[in-house]
C-alpha cells in the first residue's frame, strides 16, 4: 500500500521551502523567466506585477544577472508596481521608483515607456482618477501575468492593510501604525514616514493569472503560519490568497519554521522522536499547560496528540526526566567551559583553559546588549576575550548627535588654544552641511566618518569597561555597509577577506556570532554570511586550529531563541543585569532615540532586560531554577 504524506495536510497554498533566500529568489527568476521567453517565442508581452521592499532585493539582482550572463531580454516586458507612499517624490531615496530603476529597471534593457508605478506626488484630488487609470492600464496591458508579493509582519499584501476587502482596488489607504514602525528604518524617524501609500486592491492581486508570495526570515514565520494554516481572514490579507487558482508561496527554511509540520510534526502524521523534537514537543505541552515538565501526566500527553510519544518512551515521566536533565544541563555559569569540571553534558569543553575567545559584534553594541553578561563572564573567568565590531555602524547616529560632538571638538580647541586648519576645515564643512541636509539625502563622507568615530570611541569604552586590553579591540570596517545609506552592498569578496584575516590572526576557541536575521536592514544576516564563508574557507584551506574552533550564535536586539532551541543559558543575578545595564548606557548615541530601530520602540537597555528576564521565567516554568536574567545560545556547525 502507497504511503500518504500527510506533512502539508493542513497547509491551505502551496508553499515551496528553500534553505536560504537566495536559492528561492533562484527559483522565482526562473519562473518569471520562463514567461518571458514563452510570451516573447509567441510574439505577446509579459505583464508582470512587482513588489518593493527588502523581500524581492535578491530576486531582482538574479533577474539582472540573467540579462547580462544569459540574455535574458524585457524589451517584451511590461511592469506594475504593486504601491507606492505617498505622499512621494519619485527621486526621493525611500520612493519604489528609485527603488526600481536602481534595482532592476536601469540595469535591463526594459523600455521606460512599459513600467508603471503609483504617483505618489499626484495632487489629492486626482487621486481617485489616477488609481481608475492605473485599474485600466493593466487591463488595456492584457492582465498581470504573475504577480510578485512580499508580506508585512501584520499579513498586508501590497499595502492591503488588516481589514482590507476581498473586493478591493487600487486605491489610496491610510497605513497601518504596525507598518509604519516596521518601516520606520528606511527613513531614520518616525516622523518621516508617510501615513498614506496608493496600493493595487486585493481584487487587482487576484486576478493576476499567477500569484507568488516571497518570504524570507524569522519575522515573518508567525504570520506565513496564519495566511497558509488558519482560515481565509480580511484580518490576515494574505490569507485571502486560499481563494486564488494558481498561488505558490516561496519562503526560507526560517520563514517556515512556525508552520506545523516544522514546529509540530507530531500532529501532521508520524514522528521520528529525536531528542530535539522530543524536548520541543514537551517544552511546548508544559508550557501550555502551565505545569512544570516533571509534573506532566499520561493524560497530558494523550490528550495533546502526543500519544505516539508514550508509545515510543514507554511513560510520560521517562520523557519529562530526559527533557528535563536537557534544559538543566544546558544551564552553565562558565560559558568557557568548567576546567574543574569534566561533565561530558557540559555545554562547552573545560579544555583548553582559558580559552582564546572572539566575539563578533555586528554593530558597535551588539556585543554588549545580546551578551554583555556572558562578555563580562568570560573577562572575569580569565578567557583571552577579543571583540570584532564588524560594522562602523554610522547610520544609526542621529545629526544631532553629530552637532553636539561638533560643538564640542570646537569649544576644545577654543579651551587650548590649539590650531588645527584642516580639523577646524573639516568640522566647519559639516556643520554646514546638516545646515541645509534633507531627510532624503545621504551623508557627506566627512559626516559618515564623524559618525563612525563616535560610535568606535562609545564601543572602546565599552570594551575597556569590561576590562579588555587596547590590542583585543578589532575594528573591521567592512566595506559592505559604507553605502552612506540604510541600503547596503551585497557580500563582498573583501568583507570576506577581512573575517578570514581576523580569524587565522586571533585562532579562537570560541567564536560568538550574531544569529539574529530579524535585524531590520539587513547587517546582521550580512556579517553572520562573512563569518560562516570565512570559517568555511579557513577550514578547506587545512588550517589545524578551525577543528578545535566553536561557534556559538546570539540573537540581537529584536528577538530571542525559542527555548526548546537554546543549547547554553548563562544565568545573571541582578547585580550583573545592573552592570550590563550600565555597559549599554555607554552608548550614549544609542539612548533616548534610536534611529532605524524596527517595529520595536523601547530602547536598547529595556529590550535586553525584558528578554533575558523573560528567559529565565521561562525556565522557572518549566520547573528549573528562577534566575533573575540569562543570556541564551546555539551552537551552529563550524
Amino acid at each position: 500500500m502507497t504511503k500518504i504524506d500527510l506533512t502539508d495536510s493542513l497547509e491551505k497554498i502551496p508553499i515551496k521551502i528553500f534553505p536560504d533566500s537566495l536559492e528561492g529568489s533562484v527559483f522565482v527568476a526562473k519562473q518569471i523567466a520562463a514567461l518571458i521567453r514563452e510570451k516573447e517565442a509567441a510574439g505577446d508581452k509579459a505583464v508582470i506585477g512587482l513588489a518593493t521592499g527588502s523581500t524581492p532585493k535578491t530576486l531582482y539582482a538574479e533577474l539582472v544577472r540573467m540579462h547580462k550572463e544569459e540574455g535574458l531580454s524585457f524589451k517584451n516586458v511590461i511592469t506594475f508596481n504593486l504601491d507606492q507612499y505617498y505622499p512621494m517624490d519619485k527621486d526621493a531615496l525611500q520612493s519604489y521608483h528609485y527603488f526600481m530603476r536602481k534595482n532592476l529597471f536601469e540595469q535591463t534593457d526594459i523600455n521606460p515607456a512599459n513600467y508603471h508605478l503609483p504617483d505618489g506626488m499626484i495632487p489629492k484630488d486626482q487621486v481617485k482618477a489616477h488609481c481608475l487609470d492605473y485599474e485600466k492600464k493593466i487591463e488595456e496591458a492584457g492582465g498581470l501575468d504573475i504577480q510578485i508579493l512580499g508580506i508585512g509582519v501584520n499579513g498586508h499584501i501590497g499595502f492591503n492593510e488588516p481589514g482590507s476587502g476581498i473586493y478591493t482596488k487600487t486605491r489610496l489607504i491610510n497605513l497601518d501604525n504596525s507598518t509604519r514602525i516596521a518601516n520606520a528604518y528606511e527613513f531614520g524617524h518616525m516622523s518621516q514616514v508617510p501615513r498614506m501609500a496608493i496600493t493595487m486592491g486585493i481584487s487587482t492581486i487576484l486576478q493576476s493569472r499567477k500569484v507568488i508570495l516571497m518570504a524570507w526570515g524569522q519575522t515573518k514565520a508567525p504570520v506565513i503560519q496564519k495566511a497558509v494554516e488558519g482560515d481565509d481572514s480580511e484580518e490576515i490579507p494574505a490569507s485571502l490568497l486560499q481563494n486564488h487558482h494558481d498561488c505558490v508561496f516561496v519562503v526560507d527554511e526560517t520563514a517556515a519554521s512556525e508552520l506545523t509540520r516544522f514546529k509540530s510534526p507530531w500532529l501532521t502524521g508520524e514522528c521520528i522522536w529525536t531528542d530535539k523534537i522530543m524536548k520541543r514537543a514537551v517544552v511546548n505541552l508544559s508550557l501550555k499547560l502551565n505545569k512544570p515538565i516533571l509534573s506532566l501526566t499520561n493524560n497530558d500527553y494523550n490528550d495533546n496528540g502526543l500519544s505516539e510519544l508514550l508509545v515510543e518512551k514507554g511513560d510520560a515521566y521517562e520523557s519529562n526526566l530526559q527533557v528535563y536533565y536537557l534544559l538543566r544541563d544546558s544551564i552553565t555559569g562558565w560559558p568557557g567551559g568548567k576546567p574543574s569540571e569534566q561533565r561530558h553534558s557540559h555545554p562547552e569543553r573545560h579544555l583548553p583553559f582559558p580559552k582564546k575567545v572572539l566575539i563578533f559584534s555586528p554593530h558597535p553594541d551588539d556585543d554588549i546588549i545580546s551578551m554583555g553578561g556572558t562578555f563580562m563572564r568570560l573577562q572575569d573567568q580569565g578567557h583571552e576575550v577579543h571583540v570584532a565590531y564588524q560594522t562602523s555602524g554610522n547610520i544609526a547616529v542621529t545629526d544631532e548627535f553629530v552637532t553636539r560632538f561638533i560643538d564640542f571638538a570646537v569649544g576644545f580647541e577654543n579651551l587650548f588654544d590649539i590650531d588645527e586648519t584642516k580639523s577646524r576645515k573639516i568640522l566647519a564643512d559639516a556643520t554646514a552641511f546638516l545646515k541645509v541636509k534633507k531627510s532624503t539625502e545621504k551623508d557627506t563622507e566627512e559626516i559618515r566618518s564623524i559618525k563612525g568615530l563616535i560610535r568606535r570611541c562609545e564601543a572602546r569604552a565599552t570594551c575597556k569597561y569590561v576590562g579588555l586590553d587596547e590590542d583585543r579591540i578589532h575594528f573591521m570596517n567592512l566595506p559592505f555597509y559604507e553605502t552612506g545609506t540604510i541600503e547596503k552592498r551585497p557580500i563582498g569578496r573583501r568583507d570576506v577577506e577581512l573575517t578570514i584575516e581576523l580569524l587565522n590572526r586571533v585562532q579562537p576557541h570560541q567564536v560568538y556570532c550574531a544569529g539574529d536575521f530579524a535585524d531590520p536592514h539587513g547587517t546582521h544576516k550580512v556579517c553572520f554570511d562573512a563569518v560562516i564563508m570565512a570559517l568555511k574557507e579557513i577550514k578547506a584551506s587545512g588550517a589545524a586550529w578551525i577543528n578545535d574552533c566553536w561557534l556559538w550564535l546570539y540573537k540581537g536586539a529584536w528577538q530571542e531563541w525559542d527555548i526548546a532551541e537554546i543549547e547554553m543559558a548563562i544565568p545573571m543575578s541582578p547585580d550583573q543585569v545592573v552592570k550590563k545595564r550600565h555597559g549599554i548606557f555607554i552608548h550614549q548615541s544609542q539612548k533616548d532615540s534610536i534611529p532605524f530601530q524596527g517595529s520595536d520602540d523601547r530602547e536598547f537597555w529595556q529590550r535586553a532586560e525584558e528578554r533575558n528576564a523573560n528567559t529565565a521565567q521561562l525556565y522557572a516554568k518549566l520547573g528549573l531554577t528562577q534566575y533573575a536574567a540569562m543570556e541564551a545560545f546555539v551552537r551552529w556547525p563550524v
